[in-house]
């Protein structure tokens, strides 16, 4: 990394622009173009003056200056802070690039701070995470990994296994000096067993994680006409589902997300389920079904009451799913018998939790906050800080699965009382997944790098 880079870090367009550099030649470099040399300035300092081009003033701006290790990419950097025209962001940059810069490539920025020691892999990806963190929810679980909290974590569990792997070769190394004493079996095999806890909460909280990440589905099921795009457009605040009284007016699913109490929901309006020798509106009630197999909750709208076989259907339909049955139209009809409701609680296994039962009346809006209410407490997502973790990148998962793998064979092999060398062998294993999501200890290729750091925009 010997040669300097500049990128435009913000979009243009704007009232105000900043355009970074970074690299060892950094401060000669915008020296060129700059009122003032800058190549002793002292580092956190913000200088006042105007970018030229020979005699040509192009704009006059701030720029702040970060000395190397302290700075993002742990490099000599800089920001120039200029006004957002088109024209004059890229003529400052043209005149960086002339004078010794070249542009950055995707996730650079991130990538040389990872390089340099500034950050491990979990916080790069959080950057890109904390970027793209459209709610409440997601920037917390950003923020958790960027400040480190499941490097430490994972550097926790590092340090138990490298006392398993130490117990382990001690015992080896000195097996035949019948003076000492070494850990039993039982007491490797708890070590083990905490390790192991961990790992497997970590790799399930990612569910969740993915849940956040891209929208908790909502499926608008029932029959045509009963109200499901009214339901939408009024979650939605807006005219997004045509509306109409002609029976199969929605034929394919429509889907759009909101924020309920700082958690996106993503909800999918669905063709009317009912009999029908139409080939296209066939398909679109196929895809009604696609939906809530796919969906976390499912929102039943009904105007009159089911039939037993439609409430068993549902049921089964919606089985391992939070359903919520919504009796919509109050507004216009009497509300449906109760003893249909108790149909569904005693169809409804003891083991499996009863279904919420609402009655509403989209058109009015009658009821709508209590809706969103149900369909948050549906979700049933656990209360976190940003203390906690939340594992959301893929790359993470496969690598904790991958360390649940090798550690069951470290605990069978304790349990059966297999060689230490056996065991110890699994358990580099182990530390190698781990050391695979920070990146650290570790070698990593150069198509794993760039494949991670690729995701990143331009200017980061």
């Amino acid at each position: 990394m010997t040669d300097t880079i500049c990128a435009l870090a913000t979009a243009p367009g704007g009232a105000l622009g900043i355009i970074r550099i970074s690299g060892p030649q950094s401060l000669e470099i915008l020296s060129h173009i700059f009122t003032r040399n800058l190549t002793q300035a002292q580092p956190n300092t913000i200088h006042y003056g105007h970018i030229k081009d020979g005699s040509e003033i192009i704009d006059e701006v701030l720029v702040s200056i970060f000395r190397a290790p302290h700075s993002y990419t742990g490099e000599d950097s800089a920001e120039i802070s200029c006004h957002g025209s088109r024209y004059i962001l890229n003529k400052v940059l043209e005149l960086l690039i002339q004078n010794g810069c070249r542009m950055a490539q995707p996730g650079e920025y991130t990538q040389r701070a990872f390089l340099n020691g500034k950050m491990d892999l979990s916080q790069a990806e959080a950057v890109a995470d904390l970027i793209a963190s459209g709610n409440k929810a997601t920037h917390q679980i950003a923020m958790s990994q960027l400040r480190g909290n499941f490097s430490s974590e994972l550097s926790r569990l590092r340090e138990q296994l490298l006392k398993l792997t130490s117990l382990l070769e001690l015992e080896l190394d000195f097996s035949d000096h019948e003076d000492l004493e070494f850990a039993d079996r039982s007491e490797l095999l708890d070590i083990a067993n905490i390790i192991n806890k961990r790992i497997t909460y970590l790799a399930h909280s990612f569910e969740t994680g993915q849940a956040l990440k891209s929208g908790i589905p909502v499926a608008i099921v029932g029959k045509t006409n009963v109200g499901k795009s009214t339901l939408l457009n009024k979650l939605l605040r807006d005219d997004r589902a045509i509306v109409s009284s002609v029976h199969g007016t929605t034929r394919d699913t429509v889907e759009d997300v909101i924020d309920i109490q700082g958690v996106t929901f993503r909800f999918i309006d669905t063709a009317g389920i009912r009999q029908t020798t139409d080939e296209v509106e066939q398909i679109g009630i196929s895809r009604t079904y696609a939906a809530i197999d796919k969906a976390r909750i499912v929102l039943w709208l009904i105007d009159a009451e089911p039939t037993a076989e439609e409430i068993k259907d549902m049921l089964e339909r919606s089985k391992g799913k939070s359903l919520i049955i919504i009796q919509n139209k109050i507004d216009i009809q009497a509300p449906v018998d109760s003893s249909i409701f108790s149909l569904v609680s005693q169809l409804v296994p003891s083991k499996n939790p009863q279904p919420s039962i609402l009655q509403i009346s989209a058109k009015q809006g009658t009821n709508i906050d209590r809706l969103e209410k149900t369909i948050f407490e549906s979700a049933n997502i656990p209360e976190f800080t940003e203390q906690d973790i939340i594992v959301t990148s893929a790359r993470q998962y496969h690598s904790l699965l991958s360390a649940q793998e090798n550690l069951s064979r470290v605990l069978s092999s304790l349990e059966s009382g297999l060689s230490g060398d056996l065991v110890s062998e699994d358990l580099r294993l182990v530390l190698d997944d781990l050391a695979n999501i920070t990146g650290q200890n570790r070698i990593l290729a150069d198509e794993v790098l760039r494949n991670i750091f690729t995701h990143f925009c331009v200017g980061k």
